[in-house]
């Protein structure tokens, strides 16, 4: 999956979802038709309206007969789709009354759906042509159909108000529904790239449990094969013709079956041992990396009710790395790791002597694609918060809350309760390589 190539399918729209909409219009407007031609006038022109709405409900039978239910729309398409839905309600307002037809707020919806699907520019076309159709709907449409003898007029004042409240209504909408969805779709592409980041963690997992059982089902043939060997062995005796062949053989086939031993030893006994992780050795294999920066690292551990042994944790190994990565980037001269623990709870706290974090983005600090600029980017590095972000869902998804301050220098606090550092998973169940004498009975 390619996180950017995510991010430009998104804007493709599915057909179906118009269509449905627009049978539910298709509906709405001919019922509003037909109530107002039977309840209150017959004087506006219905059969215009009728037309209008059939070239709706036409275009929604030809797109569903030429196109499959699952298609996607292009950016383009899309515009051309909302685009005409816009100018069909435009002309029904027009011969209805126009701005002054209740049903003339509805004028927003279609920017509305391109808002929170489509790029901006094609939003902000389609509210041009909102714009541009209100307002001549203002001052040029057809009378509202009312009773007979009757003609109904808006007071200049309060048409000037409704062309005004359509307008603001429309954009407000529009820019609060594109923000959600911006927001949205943020989370979603750095959850994404949070995904990503685990990926190699876990290809290595499984790569481990396919050693062990290539291991053990390779296990029974190499020691038939080492038997049959030492059998060998012992029938051809000293003959020369075999002597050497043999020997050759089941040295051979020896080695094969300790690289097996091996193998499987380091999946079951050395990698049980390894998957448990006493705190301060979590703490040295998290800093370890980032000694050789010209930056002093020192850390201190101190509590009560002993030390947590917890179980390895690529996520947290990720995310405390991360964390202190970044400390070590922005700290002048030191970074300190102190790491502090009781019977319920354990807090680690990572702080540098450096500037310390802006005050003007401290509380967004973890949000995906965080746009300002830091001093590591204006030196030439990348970044967009994403790493921030990562390194925070991934300890908060081990039970821990971070909160980030200036102590002056910058510093981050992560809690865990004890129980959640502490949790033991079960460990594999893997069988050993059989030995050859074991075939032999």
């Amino acid at each position: 999956m390619h996180l950017f190539d995510d991010r430009v399918s998104r804007y493709h729209l599915r057909l179906e979802t118009l269509t449905r909409l627009r049978w539910l219009a298709v509906g709405g407007q001919f019922l509003a038709v037909a109530v107002t031609w039977l309840w209150i006038s017959t004087t506006f022109p219905v059969v215009p309206c009728l037309l209008l709405i059939g070239c709706s409900a036409g275009l929604n039978v030809f797109l569903t007969l030429r196109f499959p239910a699952t298609h996607r729309l292009t950016p383009e398409a899309a515009l051309a789709v909302l685009g005409f839905d816009l100018l069909q309600l435009l002309g029904l307002l027009f011969m209805t009354g126009g701005i002054a037809n209740p049903f003339a707020i509805l004028v927003c919806v279609q920017v509305i759906i391109s808002s929170a699907s489509q790029p901006v520019r094609y939003t902000i076309a389609l509210f041009l042509v909102a714009v541009i159709g209100v307002t001549l709907l203002a001052a040029l449409s057809l009378p509202l159909p009312w009773y007979a003898n009757t003609t109904f007029e808006l007071p200049l004042l309060l048409h000037a108000g409704v062309w005004t409240s359509i307008l603001f209504t429309t954009g407000f909408a529009a820019f609060y529904v594109y923000r959600v969805s911006s927001e949205a779709n943020l989370l979603a592409d750095a959850l994404a790239a949070t995904e990503l980041t685990l990926q190699r963690e876990q290809h290595l997992s499984a790569l481990d449990g396919l050693a062990a059982a290539a291991a053990h089902e390779l296990g029974t043939p190499l020691a038939t094969i080492s038997l049959v060997a030492r059998e060998m062995q012992r029938a051809l005796g000293d003959d020369e013709r075999y002597r050497e062949d043999v020997e050759l053989m089941r040295s051979q086939s020896e080695r094969c079956r300790d690289i097996l031993r091996r193998i499987t030893s380091l999946s079951t006994d050395d990698e049980a041992q390894m998957r448990r992780l006493p705190l301060s050795s979590l703490v040295e294999e998290v800093i370890a990396p980032h000694r050789e920066f010209g930056i002093e690292l020192t850390n201190s551990i101190e509590g009560t009710g002993g030390e947590p042994v917890g179980t390895r944790n690529p996520g947290i190994l990720y995310g405390l790395g991360n964390l202190v990565e970044n400390a070590v980037d922005f700290a002048e001269t030191a970074v300190h790791v102190a790491v502090s623990y009781d019977r319920a709870t354990v807090t680690m706290t990572i702080g540098d002597d450096g500037p310390g974090f802006p005050a003007d983005v401290i509380n967004q600090i973890g949000e995906p694609f965080l746009t300002r600029r830091t001093r590591a980017e204006q030196a030439g590095a990348g970044g967009l918060g994403l790493g921030l972000f990562i390194a925070k869902t991934l300890l908060e998804r081990s039970g821990a809350r971070l909160s980030f301050t200036n102590t002056p220098g910058a510093a981050v606090m992560i809690t865990w309760p004890r129980v959640k550092m502490e949790r033991v998973q079960p460990k594999p169940n893997v069988a050993p390589v059989p030995a050859a004498d074991a075939v032999h009975g």
